[in-house]
């Protein structure tokens, strides 16, 4: 065992929000390792990645594997967590070969990636979920789509294996559905990965949460929980437009909760953070999909203003008391993020308009990346949005938080 490190955490590729796992455990007392899957991390995530926060840093080897479990079962650490959805492979394979005692279920790790694996593992345990197929072949896409009556109705398809709503598309009406199938076949997403099969799904109606969990030992708390509220833009399918956070009480909060720690149960996660998707439909929560890590965009920040925690502090304090305190959260102020989203291409020409936002009474933070001379294109995912930047508002009058809001689009839409 290396005496200087003690009983490390190791954070395999922690990008995103996984860079604040280094900070909560140091806060704890308890040194941080990093893992990266790749010497490099990858291009959406690199700006997050702070190696000056980790007492050592490993690179897998991707064809051997075996020097990296080596090298980190000597430091007897006491968890393995994945910081981003880059690094949910790799933490499966290499946990139950360093801790055992404290790894997911491994027989089920394909399900906590892959989107066609998860629908079947949740439908398997006998939970309600939307009506899905995964395949490379547009002959089966055709007689799933007659099985089970959905000719003629509305479809989302996404990669299987994609983050932050990359690639996921509606198909109105089922029109085109097969230009659409073949024109993402084979494609690589914007982690990287080949597209091989694609998951086609009915669309759902309702409203879509976003559960935060900590999980030790098999049990499951909820940090928080955010309702997200998107929008069409350009023939682009589920953009982001706000995310609220909401009371631990809200009607259909008990059913989400429940439905949440099922699914978690169904893909056999056991230890460290997740967030789940789920429509709440008027049928009852169904899942849309689920990560095996931290909430990505900054969350965990936000999430301490608004609850006074976050899914990151839960899992952190569990792996130094060696217990989870499944106590509920609480909502101390009302907390919106809004989404920056450009609705046409065009060229910024009148950057100076965002400065306004400023002066607005709730904000919180504004990570404005918009640039005067800009050419912006068309948002189409997350990453997009991400990339032109975000408006975090907090105010204990929610009034004051939706006028707030309002400025913040008249303001975008004034900079062409």
């Amino acid at each position: 065992m290396n005496k200087e490190l003690g009983n490390p955490a190791i954070i395999v590729d922690p990008y995103s929000s996984g860079a604040f796992f280094a900070e909560a455990f140091k806060e704890l007392g308890v040194p941080v390792v990093g893992v990266m899957s790749s010497p490099e991390p990858p291009d959406v995530y690199a700006s997050s990645f702070r190696p000056s926060d980790f007492d050592r840093i490993f690179v897998a080897n991707d064809k051997d594997l075996t020097p990296l479990i080596c090298d980190l079962v000597a430091l007897e650490p006491r968890c393995i967590l994945t910081g981003c959805e880059s690094g949910v492979e790799l933490t499966d394979a290499i946990s139950p070969k360093v801790l055992p005692n404290r790894s997911n279920d491994p027989d089920r790790a394909l399900a906590r990636r892959h989107k066609g694996e998860m629908g079947r593992a949740v439908a398997g345990a006998g939970l309600p979920i939307a009506r899905q197929v995964c395949t490379d072949s547009t002959d089966e896409v055709e007689r799933w789509l007659h099985e089970e009556g959905l000719q003629g109705k509305d479809l989302v398809m996404k990669p299987p294996k994609s983050a932050s709503t990359d690639g996921v598309t509606k198909i109105n009406g089922g029109k085109s559905w097969r230009e659409t199938f073949v024109s993402m076949l084979g494609t690589r997403n914007r982690l990287g990965f080949k597209n091989d099969k694609i998951v086609v799904q009915e669309f759902m109606h309702g409203v879509e949460f976003a559960v935060d969990t900590a999980s030790y030992d098999g049990r499951h708390a909820v940090a928080s929980i955010c309702r997200y509220n998107k929008t069409d833009n350009a023939g682009y399918m589920a953009i982001y437009d706000t995310m609220d956070w909401m009371p631990p009480n809200f009607h259909g909060a008990a059913e989400i909760k429940e439905y949440a720690r099922q699914v978690l149960d169904a893909v056999g996660v056991r230890y460290g953070t997740s967030h789940i998707e789920i429509m709440l439909t008027n049928q009852g929560p169904r899942m849309v999909e689920i990560g095996v890590r931290p909430h990505g965009g900054g969350h965990p920040q936000f999430c301490r203003i608004a609850t006074g925690s976050s899914q990151i502090d839960l899992i952190a304090r569990s792996f130094v008391d060696n217990s989870l305190q499944p106590q509920d959260y609480s909502l101390k102020t009302n907390m919106t993020i809004v989404f920056l989203l450009c609705r046409r291409e065009g060229k910024v020409t009148n950057r100076a308009a965002l400065d306004q936002i400023g002066h607005l009474p709730s904000l919180h933070l504004a990570k404005i990346k918009i640039k005067q001379g800009d050419l912006l294109k068309p948002t189409e995912d997350l990453f997009a949005s991400l990339e032109l930047g975000f408006v975090a508002l907090s105010n204990t009058d929610p009034h004051q938080i939706s006028a707030d809001c309002a400025a913040i689009r008249e303001l975008e839409a004034s900079i062409f």
